[in-house]
């Protein structure tokens, strides 16, 4: 069962419905968006219904949950959400009403490089910036990514771009950290089922990019956003990069279909990484293409300005004739099927 607030309860509203919950043996898990607060309910249905939540001050409605995710379902909240990235005065929308472009490298190597790749996002039309300060690897002797020294290079280069960062924690012990540097905290496809770290990225106070695991079923990936809704944020944003199959053409096999499927189910957002999904440059636009057109709320891509002496996925990155070509379809797609460029819905006051 969920508790929906209205958009102008209080904080004293809030703790009134906890402790009535509270008072009758259950759990109550605050959970706090863009527009409202939404309280999930765990124990006895029946109690509940007995403490009549719909006369409490603040309260706009009260649904039951038949679906195992309850907060990022959309049985209780029928629009889809918006999560705004950036501090004020950069706020760049992703949801269901623009379409959003996330680019940068895939690691921070130097300060050089990043702000090179970052200034090419730009151009290209991106109004988010990726990059990676910590790298988990499939082999321990690859690159690792810089830590901390690349949180500060990509700060330094947000200042001088103007375009939000959203970069990889791996470690609950390190989310402060990343807080302290990042607008948008990304949980990768290796930790979607880390589910200490997902409770701590959901006590940061940002916005969350979960890529989907790369053997997750679309319901456990609903589930992975739940643990983040549950621990109080709701500004998250599911990331489709790809899943684990038979067929060793391409990197992963993009599932496309998981696109409108999870928009059916959730209210949350959805993006694409067409990177990740193909490991290959000649791959990225097709795949772009095919996310704008089946819905997808943004893509994210891998961009460097020397992909040959990339530390991380040089094969992907796209620069030059590749780059433009993207640029040139996340700017006339789009509007084709109802969406508008993200950066023309920034909040800049």
């Amino acid at each position: 069962m969920v508790v929906v607030m209205s958009p102008d309860a209080t904080d004293e509203d809030v703790a009134h419905v906890v402790a009535r919950v509270e008072g009758v043996g259950g759990e109550a898990f605050v959970s706090k968006g863009v527009v409202r607060t939404i309280i999930g309910l765990v124990g006895d249905i029946e109690s509940f219904h007995h403490l009549n939540l719909r006369t409490l001050r603040g309260v706009a409605d009260v649904h039951r949950i038949s679906d195992p995710y309850k907060l990022v379902s959309r049985q209780h909240h029928h629009n889809r959400s918006t999560v705004w990235v950036g501090p004020a005065g950069m706020q760049v929308p992703i949801g269901p009403d623009s379409f959003t472009f996330l680019a940068g490298p895939c690691a921070v190597e130097t300060p050089e490089q990043t702000l090179e790749a970052a200034l090419m996002a730009k151009a290209a039309g991106a109004t988010i910036l990726r990059g990676g300060a910590f790298k988990p690897r499939t082999s321990p002797y690859a690159f690792q990514g810089l830590g901390v020294p690349g949180l500060e290079i990509l700060a330094d280069v947000r200042a001088a771009t103007g375009l939000p960062v959203v970069t990889e924690v791996v470690d609950a012990r390190d989310v402060g950290i990343v807080a302290e540097h990042a607008d948008m905290l990304q949980v990768g496809t290796r930790n979607m089922a880390n589910f200490g770290l997902l409770q701590a990225v959901g006590e940061a106070g940002k916005p969350v990019l979960l890529k989907r695991g790369m053997t997750a079923t679309i319901e456990e990936w609903l589930m992975a956003a739940e643990y983040i809704a549950q621990r109080g944020n709701l500004d998250v944003v599911l990331c489709e990069r790809g899943i684990r199959t038979f067929e060793p053409a391409t990197r992963n096999t993009l599932d496309i279909s998981a696109i409108p499927v999870v928009q059916a189910t959730s209210h949350l957002p959805v993006i694409v990484d067409p990177s990740h999904a193909a490991g290959r440059k000649d791959l990225v636009v097709p795949l772009s293409r095919a996310a704008i057109a089946v819905g997808a709320d943004g893509v994210i891509v891998d961009v460097h300005p020397d992909p040959e002496t990339a530390l991380c996925d040089g094969p992907q990155a796209l620069m030059g004739t590749e780059l433009r070509e993207l640029a040139q379809a996340v700017r006339r797609l789009p509007p084709v099927v109802g969406r508008v460029d993200a950066s023309q819905l920034v909040r800049t006051g």
